[in-house]
């Protein structure tokens, strides 16, 4: 058993690379007590050789969240759910000591189980646990004088994973697999916003690959640019979905995110995110 307090009393990571293993840990161990679906759900972009091994911890998720339910008795003291860098979860009493060693997660989850629906009740555990997974990703930072560079790829590391919150209530997958109405030739408008920008700005175009229709190229797409981020939601790409780049910061947008339609791409000659848009240049 690790230490109360979610990570072991010598546990200490140092660098940037060591914090976001120590984030990915906990957050996946959280995962597992607040969900039922399958590995998949907790584990982006991580694949198996073998598909039993899948099915396994699937169904010890299955167990988990019931575990965890069952622990959570709104008869016993102030509950609190941590999460250990070896991905696995843990249902205790707060650290008695003041100040604690790791910032504290949300006391007494275990008193509004039974006046809430299960999923709701959830939810809300898991709002607070991505709370609790920042503050302790930035403690560690503070701690060891992470200066600006290093708090922003901190950041952008995490910030490119769904939140704990997006993983149980599913919108992290459903935005993933949310079938768009633009049709194909929609794909071909972004890629080609893309290139005139690029041109406009003399600079070589990094636009994804059209989709061919004829020689099905949608799985090859999928595995080349499953990576691809969107700037405003950070969900990944989908080849269904109708995407454009901003020409300033050069990150991807889906266009329903940045409310640009495949129509309204075709007249822009130099596209901006809104964020690059607010930015004004100083006298």
């Amino acid at each position: 058993m690790e230490g109360v307090g979610g990570g072991g009393a010598h546990y200490n990571p140092r660098t940037v690379e060591e914090v976001f293993r120590d984030f990915k840990g906990r957050r996946a161990g959280m995962i597992k007590a607040l969900t039922t679906a399958s590995v998949f759900d907790f584990r982006e972009n991580q694949r198996s050789e073998n598909i039993i091994v899948l099915a396994t911890l699937a169904f010890y998720s299955v167990l988990d969240v019931e575990e965890f339910y069952q622990q959570c008795d709104p008869e016993k003291e102030n509950l609190c759910l941590y999460g250990f860098p070896s991905e696995q979860w843990e249902v205790n009493l707060p650290a008695e000591e003041v100040p604690p060693e790791l910032p504290e997660p949300a006391l007494g989850i275990n008193f509004a189980r039974d006046g809430m629906q299960e999923k709701d009740w959830l939810s809300l555990v898991a709002v607070h646990s991505d709370a609790w997974l920042l503050s302790v990703a930035f403690y560690f930072g503070a701690r060891f004088g992470f200066d600006k560079a290093d708090r922003k790829r901190l950041f952008n590391m995490i910030n490119e994973l769904p939140t704990i919150f997006e993983v149980v209530t599913g919108t992290a997958k459903k935005q993933v697999k949310e079938k768009s109405s633009v049709n194909h030739g929609s794909n071909k408008s972004k890629s080609n916003t893309k290139v005139r920008g690029s041109e406009s700005q003399g600079k070589q175009s990094k636009a994804l690959p059209q989709k061919d229709e004829e020689e099905g190229l949608d799985e090859e797409e999928d595995d080349e640019h499953g990576e691809t981020l969107c700037g405003a939601c950070g969900e990944n790409y989908a080849s269904d979905e109708f995407w454009i780049c901003c020409d300033i910061c050069e990150k991807w947008f889906h266009g329903k995110c940045v409310k640009i339609t495949p129509a309204r791409a075709e007249h822009i000659k130099q596209y901006k995110c809104p964020s690059c848009s607010n930015k004004r240049s100083r006298p």
